[in-house]
């Protein structure tokens, strides 16, 4: 009987992917299914796959294996179906479910049979059943793809090109996830800076106003956006983010400081458009904690390009520095060159995470003995909440802190956390 049948999910990769995974829990919770968290006791295996890094993708298809005589019902969603032809050898009786299909993971699950990637099919992926990660954060995607190009990118494969969803029914979903316990929201998707091109226009103002003008006491992190889209709106999205209810953090990923490798990856924009809004977001908001994206060991990266990616982590200091060897991808333009030597590779990528840590971990100082509003929407052994910056910060209390709103002062810091205390009164 349905009533029987145990669904372990196994998500790998980004928060558009984690929400995938809550749609399709929330599918199957509402069809009878049970969501285990316990996959030892689960009848079905689903994994939620990622190719974005080649190490976490080849570990995805060991597990794929590993699987194939285990005698449970595997289903493997995500980018891999649709960029991989691969898994039938690695596991012939895996069903597949293509990214842009998750809405169908019922249909699969019932008729045992995958179901086929359709070219150019697109489904919205917001106002559905779905079974929070966290209840107190509302995951919502406002898009799927994206207008880039680039050389090393095996998700474009995946996620094709750029499918804007309704601004309406994303206000709507959020407003329902705040009407249901929520208190912050994530906005996300392949890039966010993007919204609403596909349809002629530049949307994410629009979109982030409408959204930051629900009734309601909440926080808003907006995910990647890329540079060559940030720019166009940068003064309308500085005035956004001047709302309280905007997280002050900043994703633009530049994968190179140097002019020269971005030409080769197929970036449209040059770095100095990415200083440029940096220093123009520093400008109005010192405080504001800065992510970014860095491939290292490109094959077509010298000396110089390493030098560079250096001296831009050394000026502008990013909080956040994900950080990723250069890994070729079957389908896609880089796959044809010639990869640097690996012991090359991972000097560089040590250097530039040593230089890293010691940039970021000195940004923090500043924080130490500061007063601070926290949000908390974690627990794990001590409580985990946010800043006005987005910045973690560790807090240990015997006190019920999930889901409220306190106080704190600034008693350390480290390279990606700081540690608060609890003010009374």
């Amino acid at each position: 009987m349905k009533q029987d049948r145990y669904v372990y999910i196994d998500t790998y990769g980004c928060s558009a992917n984690q929400n995938n995974s809550e749609i399709m829990a929330g599918l199957l919770s509402s069809s009878g299914y049970h969501i285990t968290n316990n996959k030892d006791i689960a009848d079905t295996i689903v994994i939620n796959s990622c190719v974005v890094k080649s190490k976490t993708e080849n570990k995805i298809k060991r597990k794929i294996q590993d699987l194939s005589d285990s005698g449970k019902l595997v289903v493997v969603t995500g980018c891999m179906p649709d960029s991989d032809d691969s898994i039938d050898k690695l596991n012939p009786k895996a069903l597949q479910l293509s990214t842009s299909n998750v809405k169908n993971i019922v249909s699969l699950m019932e008729k045992r049979k995958s179901l086929p990637v359709i070219q150019g099919y697109r489904e919205e992926k917001i106002f559905l059943p779905k079974v929070p990660l966290n209840k107190l954060i509302s995951i919502t995607q406002i898009s799927e793809g994206c207008l880039s190009s680039c050389s090393f990118c095996k998700t474009k494969l995946a996620k094709g090109g750029l499918f804007s969803y309704s601004q309406e029914r994303i206000v709507k979903s959020i407003k329902q996830d705040l009407e249901n316990g929520a208190k912050e929201v994530w906005l996300t998707s392949q890039g966010n800076a993007c919204y609403g091109m596909d349809r002629g226009k530049r949307e994410l103002p629009e979109l982030l106003d409408k959204i930051v003008n629900l009734p309601g006491r909440f926080k808003i992190r907006i995910g990647m956006m890329n540079p060559q889209h940030v720019l166009p709106i940068l003064s309308e999205m500085i005035e956004i983010y001047k709302n309280p209810k905007m997280y002050k953090f900043l994703h633009v990923p530049i994968q190179s400081a140097s002019n020269s490798v971005l030409r080769s990856m197929k970036r449209t924009y040059k770095i100095e458009h990415v200083e440029k809004i940096i220093n123009e977001f520093r400008k109005e908001f010192p405080d504001i904690t800065i992510a970014t994206d860095i491939i290292t060991g490109y094959p077509t990266e010298d000396e110089g390009d390493h030098v560079a990616n250096l001296e831009f982590i050394g000026k502008y200091r990013p909080d956040v520095l994900n950080l990723s060897k250069f890994s070729k991808h079957k389908n896609t333009v880089a796959d044809k060159l010639r990869e640097l030597p690996i012991e090359i590779a991972n000097k560089r990528n040590i250097d530039l995470m040593r230089l890293h840590k010691q940039t970021a971990g000195d940004n923090k100082l500043k924080f130490k003995g500061r007063k601070a509003k926290i949000f908390v929407n974690k627990k794990e052994g001590f409580y985990e909440g946010r800043d006005e910056s987005y910045n973690i910060v560790l807090i240990y209390s015997d006190d019920g802190l999930l889901g409220k709103n306190v106080s704190v002062v600034i008693k350390d810091t480290g390279v990606h956390h700081m540690v608060g205390e609890v003010l009374n009164g």
